[in-house]
This record gives structure tokens, C-alpha cells and sequence, in this order.
């Protein structure tokens, strides 16, 4: 591993329920990495939960709390798991960009709604009303065009997928 491979980050995008934050710390071992989750970024600097943020304050709020988070990093040799909805700040993106490979953990819809049966508590940066796979269409295509590398996770166990990354970034 050479000195730029060594300090650079990889930033793992995704739906929520994707497994950015499972899959970022196995792979934050796999490569011998720091790990942050974005997520707990947020929650920390506002003291309050991300459905608190949602609930008080709106979803559009913690969409511009995130964007801040994200542009705010400064980081090397870490694996970084961002929320769900950071692809909507181009800022944001263009930021992370200059960190390391943007990796979009691809999960189709049926999966991830299996997986996610909490919506209510999850803080989803979401307008009120929109259904979870009405979110999906709308991220998807934000996924694809912010990916440098993109990872099809279906039939993979989350070691097999940091598997994957390991090897293609």
C-alpha cells in the first residue's frame, strides 16, 4: 500500500438500510482505516437524534446540517459512511469527491424495505407523505451520477461486499 492509497478515504453512499454503516466498519478493518458514520456527526454536533431533527425542525433542515457536516470533513485514512440523503447537496458531494472514491452500495428496493422497518424512527430527510420507494427513484439516479465505483450487493454477505471495495478502489 503506498503513501496516497494508505491516506486516502473511501465514502460509501447508499439508500438507507443499504449497510454504509455494517459494511464501513468491516471495511474500515479490512483496510486498516479510521470509520466515521456521518450520521452520528450530525446527531453529536446537534445533540439530538436525526428524527428529532426531522420532527422540530424539518426534513429540509437536516438536509443543510448535513450538507455542513459533509463539506466541514477533513479527514484521512477513513472509511466514511454517509446518510442516505448527503447526495442532495452538490456541494457536499463535490467535497467528498476530493477525499476519495465515492462507492454507492446498490441495493434494490424490495431488499431494502425488508431491511428498513423503522421508518418512522430513522430520521429520513424526506418531504411528509413520500413513500419509501417514491424516495428510492428519486436517490437512485443522485446515487448513480455522484458513484465513481459502484457495488451490486445482491446475494453478497456485508464481508463480501467490503470484499469488493477493497478491491476495486
Amino acid at each position: 500500500m503506498n503513501e496516497f492509497t494508505r491516506k486516502r478515504n473511501l465514502v460509501l453512499i447508499g439508500m438507507p438500510g443499504a449497510g454504509k454503516s455494517t459494511i464501513g466498519v468491516l471495511l474500515a478493518k479490512l483496510t486498516a482505516r479510521d470509520f466515521v458514520d456521518t450520521d452520528v456527526l450530525i446527531q453529536l454536533q446537534e445533540e439530538t437524534t436525526l428524527q428529532e431533527i426531522v420532527d422540530r425542525r424539518g426534513y429540509l433542515e437536516l438536509r443543510e446540517i448535513e450538507a455542513g457536516v459533509l463539506g466541514s470533513l477533513d479527514l484521512q485514512n477513513t472509511v466514511i459512511a454517509t446518510g442516505g440523503s448527503a447526495v442532495y447537496s452538490d456541494s457536499a458531494m463535490e467535497h467528498l469527491r476530493t477525499l476519495g472514491p465515492i462507492v454507492y452500495l446498490k441495493v434494490e428496493l424490495n431488499e431494502l424495505q425488508n431491511r428498513v422497518n423503522n421508518e418512522a424512527q430513522r430520521g429520513l430527510a424526506r418531504p411528509e407523505g413520500q413513500s419509501f420507494a417514491a424516495m428510492y427513484r428519486e436517490r437512485c439516479r443522485l446515487y448513480e451520477q455522484y458513484a465513481e465505483v459502484t457495488v451490486e450487493c445482491a446475494g453478497l454477505t456485508p464481508d463480501q461486499i467490503a470484499a469488493v471495495i477493497a478491491e476495486q478502489t
